[in-house]
């Protein structure tokens, strides 16, 4: 939820005018990508969860996408932390999305993911 923190305080000093654009659209992808990786840790299945932590990860790279705008239109003053903690989260969710692929290949497809 750091990601979203940071994004929502960066946001607070973007025109009035993008309230409905861009301040929007990177309020909206920062939260869904900590409501993805918390949906699917409350799925049922491995699979199910691998599917929202791949949602997630979209959710970052559309993220960076609209970043790099603000970057672009020098709207963000101090991007770096932004940008560091998306990236973080980018590669702690690729790494669990990975093992638990590797979960997922060595046992039956229906497992729970909670399960030890």
């Amino acid at each position: 939820m750091q990601v979203a923190r940071l994004v929502y305080a960066a946001t607070e000093s973007f025109p009035r005018s993008e309230q409905f654009g861009l301040t929007l659209q990177l309020r909206r992808a920062a939260v869904s990508v900590a409501s993805n990786i918390a949906e699917g840790a409350a799925r049922s299945s491995s699979k199910e969860f691998s599917q929202f932590l791949s949602v997630a990860l979209g959710s970052l790279a559309e993220l960076d996408t609209q970043i790099e705008l603000a970057k672009s239109l020098s709207w963000l003053t101090a991007p770096e932390a932004l940008t560091d903690q998306r990236v973080s989260v980018a590669k702690l969710t690729t790494k669990l999305r990975s093992a638990i692929a590797r979960r997922i290949s060595n046992r039956s497809p229906n497992t729970d993911h909670r399960s030890p």
